[in-house]
C-alpha cells in the first residue's frame, strides 16, 4: 500500500511546526483565512516556513478571499502551496497554479457528492480535500455521501479525525491521505507534540 499522505493545519508556532515536521508529516498548513481561532500572520509564516524542509509542503489556506490577496500573501509567506476552501472556481485554482504554487481545492464532503457527474470530472485532475460542512469544527461528516462519487485522483480526508478514529476512517473512505488541526490539540487553537505524533503513526498504520 502507497504509504498515506497527513497535512496538519493551523500551526502557529515553532514548537508546532518541529513537532509536525519530526512527526513525519508531508505538509503543514496555515491559516489565513479570517474567523478562525488558527488564523497567523504573514510575517509570522515566514519564519516558521524557513525552518521546514524543502521535501515538506507548506500550505496556506484560504477561503473566499480576492485571488489577488491570495497570492500576495501566499508569496510573501514563502509557502509552496495554496490551498483553497470556499467558492472558488476551478479557473482560479488554474490561476493560482500558473502563478507558481501547487494546490488543494476543498469542498465540504456534500457539496462534492451534490455535483453532477460532469462537475466532478471538471475536478479530476486536481487534488482535492473533502472536509465537513464547517470546517475546523471537529465534526466527522457520513463518509456514505460519498458512495459511488468519491474522488478518483489524488484526494485528503478532513473533518472531526483523531488519532482514534482516522486509521478507521480513511480505510473506509478510500482516501490517499488524512488533513487535521482540531483533532490534534490540547485545546482549541494549540496543537500537542504527542497527538500529532500518534495521529501521523494512526494514519499511516505504523503504530506508535
Amino acid at each position: 500500500m502507497t504509504e498515506r499522505y497527513v497535512k496538519i493545519c493551523g500551526l502557529r508556532t515553532p514548537e508546532m511546526v518541529s513537532a509536525a515536521v519530526d512527526a513525519g508529516a508531508d505538509a503543514l498548513g496555515f491559516i489565513f483565512a479570517p474567523g478562525s481561532a488558527r488564523t497567523v500572520g504573514v510575517e509570522t509564516v515566514r519564519g516558521l516556513v524557513g525552518a521546514v524542509p524543502d521535501s515538506v509542503e507548506t500550505v496556506a489556506v484560504f477561503r473566499n478571499q480576492p485571488l489577488a490577496v491570495v497570492l500576495e500573501i501566499s508569496r510573501a509567506a514563502g509557502v509552496s502551496t495554496v490551498q483553497l476552501h470556499g467558492d472558488e472556481t476551478l479557473e482560479e485554482l488554474q490561476q493560482v497554479q500558473a502563478a507558481g504554487f501547487r494546490t488543494l481545492r476543498a469542498f465540504s464532503a456534500p457539496a462534492f457528492a451534490a455535483m453532477s457527474a460532469g462537475e466532478r470530472a471538471a475536478w479530476a485532475g486536481e487534488r482535492i480535500l473533502l472536509d465537513a460542512v464547517e470546517p475546523g469544527a471537529g465534526e466527522v461528516f457520513d463518509a456514505s455521501v460519498l458512495r459511488g462519487c468519491a474522488p478518483g485522483g489524488f484526494w485528503l480526508l478532513a473533518g472531526g479525525l483523531t488519532p482514534s478514529n482516522v486509521g478507521a476512517l480513511l480505510e473506509g473512505s478510500g482516501a490517499g491521505g488524512a488533513d487535521v488541526s482540531s483533532g490534534v490539540e490540547s485545546r482549541r487553537g494549540v496543537k500537542d507534540a504527542g497527538l500529532i505524533r500518534s495521529f501521523v503513526h494512526a494514519a499511516r498504520g505504523t503504530g506508535a
